[in-house]
């Protein structure tokens, strides 16, 4: 599946605030090596390295198209091609930062304990963020139009479902460090006449807008559009307040 950078950025701003808040609440003064899994475009990566100047900061994203949007933009920092399920670090992370990507990958019961086990055994720290909002309508919308109507089986295969587990399962595979755990729920004014099918279609929604051939992704998009439309009501200034829960979770040894 290709990735659009530029649709993905369309919303920069609202997607970085989550991340930023995660990168304020590490402690850590001198890391050798930061490692952001899932680094996207790599815009939250270069604050890493900002951050920590002197440290080795790799970017790490299964996206062709978006590590070379992270190479063309942010130079002098290590990109990496590579599945996130199979990738290793060469030496032992000081900070491991992954902003909206776990949840994209399945079999968290060995996933997280695997990241955790890439620490540093002293001082190593790994900050994560996913959204938690599958019962919302961004989510409920696709669906339960993929799950009433007739698609191809690829497609309806192809949306992301909830995959993330209870925050007592995350702190007990993180553990023994100590792990700091929160929900929030950010408000986002999204401005235009289709602000949330913008939204989801630089995330949720692209691996089914991939599957689909040109007349079943336009019948997919005017439905979603519809009920996206009732669920989201515009304001009279034109904008739409999209709820946005992320569960939030800082391990450090």
């Amino acid at each position: 599946m290709a990735w659009d950078p530029g649709q993905y950025l369309r919303f920069a701003d609202h997607r970085a605030r989550p991340g930023v808040e995660l990168m304020a609440r590490i402690q850590h003064d001198e890391p050798e090596l930061v490692v952001d899994l899932g680094c996207g475009p790599g815009n939250l990566t270069a604050l890493l390295a900002e951050r920590w100047p002197r440290a080795r900061v790799v970017g790490v994203d299964s996206s062709v198209e978006m590590i070379e949007a992270a190479r063309r933009d942010h130079p002098g920092i290590e990109w990496v091609v590579a599945d996130i399920a199979s990738w290793e670090p060469d030496q032992p992370v000081d900070v491991l930062y992954s902003n909206a990507t776990l949840h994209w990958l399945d079999d968290h019961p060995r996933l997280v304990p695997l990241i955790r086990s890439w620490l540093r055994p002293s001082g190593g720290t790994a900050a994560i963020q996913m959204p938690d909002n599958w019962w919302a309508p961004t989510h409920r919308v696709p669906a339960d139009i993929l799950d009433e109507g007739t698609w191809p089986q690829k497609a309806v295969e192809a949306l992301m479902r909830d995959r993330l587990s209870a925050p007592e399962n995350y702190r007990r595979w993180l553990q023994p460090a100590s792990v700091d755990q929160w929900r929030t729920t950010y408000y986002q004014e999204l401005p235009g006449p289709d602000a949330v099918w913008n939204w989801v279609t630089g995330s949720l929604l692209r691996p089914v807008l991939t599957a689909l051939g040109d007349e079943d992704r336009n019948r997919f998009a005017a439905d979603c559009r519809q009920r996206y439309a009732e669920a989201y009501p515009h304001d009279a200034d034109g904008t739409v307040l999209l709820p946005f829960s992320r569960l939030f979770m800082v391990a450090a040894g």
